[in-house]
């Protein structure tokens, strides 16, 4: 299930929304020319990965034709735009599980940003309470319910979770262990005032399944996702988004760890909230 067919990262799928996914190229998935020839089981995972990035670039897909561009005014950040600030940025976390109460400032709208990116990238997206719970929690309360509808439809596609190894249901097969996270690496806001701001959110992601018998182990990806942000209900909350591939670093020749190590570790190592 391709949902685009376009290399660009705006315009819309179907001309009406601003978010397109970027598929790789035919020759290499990884655009690494130096990464080995992959199996035919590899590149059956790496179309899985890009189905679900589509599948949730279209249903989280703005419905108007805002501008897809940001202001670029504010110039290149500091070199040290993404250090820690030092600054506690959020207060607490809401029912959902997802940090809230961020602060009202350019590090605040930073940190709501990848904490977001976090949550709307994690496993827990997969089960339908906890992803009602998750869409109500990020999303401006004018858009959630909208964005909850298209993301039932996605996550909840028989032939979408089959292709990726899951039940009918979107748990993983017995043995098996569902692995969908999202990992920061850095943050900046290419354009903020006290009520709006607009945040690129470079992140590594680790997709897949471990265990004996798995078909799409879990491999990493590379994205950039730029957030549109306003400050409603004294929190930053998303309106809008959109996500192209990369920045990705050449990868290192390490061998890859056996099933039962990915499945150790993804059972033993907790994932993380993420503050700026």
């Amino acid at each position: 299930m391709s949902l685009g067919d376009d290399h660009e990262s705006s315009g819309g799928y179907g001309g009406t929304g601003q978010t397109r996914t970027r598929l790789p190229d035919s020759g290499d998935a990884f655009g690494d020319p130096r990464r080995r020839s992959s199996s035919r089981s590899l590149v059956t995972v790496v179309g899985v990965v890009v189905l679900l990035i589509a599948a949730i670039a279209f249903a989280n897909r703005g419905d108007g034709d805002s501008s897809s561009s940001t202001d670029g005014s504010s110039g290149k950040p500091d070199a040290a735009a993404t250090a820690p600030s030092g600054q506690r940025p959020v207060k607490s976390k809401s029912a959902a599980g997802v940090p809230s109460g961020f602060r009202q400032d350019q590090v605040g709208a930073e940190s709501a940003a990848a904490n977001y990116a976090v949550a709307l990238g994690s496993a827990e997206m997969f089960d339908k309470a906890r992803r009602h719970e998750i869409v109500a929690a990020v999303y401006a309360p004018d858009l959630a319910a909208n964005r909850q509808k298209g993301l039932d439809s996605a996550y909840s596609d028989a032939k979408f979770l089959s292709n990726i190894g899951l039940t009918k249901d979107g748990v993983a097969p017995q043995g098996q262990t569902f692995v969908s996270r999202v990992i920061p690496v850095g943050t900046r806001a290419t354009t903020y005032s006290a009520n709006s701001a607009t945040v690129e959110v470079w992140y590594t992601s680790l997709f897949g399944l471990s265990g004996d018998g798995s078909t799409n182990p879990v491999i990493e990806s590379w994205y950039t996702t730029t957030y549109e942000l306003q400050w409603l209900e004294n929190d930053w909350k998303i309106t809008d988004f959109q996500q192209k591939d990369g920045p990705v670093p050449v990868g290192r020749d390490q061998k890859a760890s056996t099933a039962d190590d990915m499945t150790k570790a993804v059972e033993e190592y907790g994932g993380f909230t993420y503050a700026r």
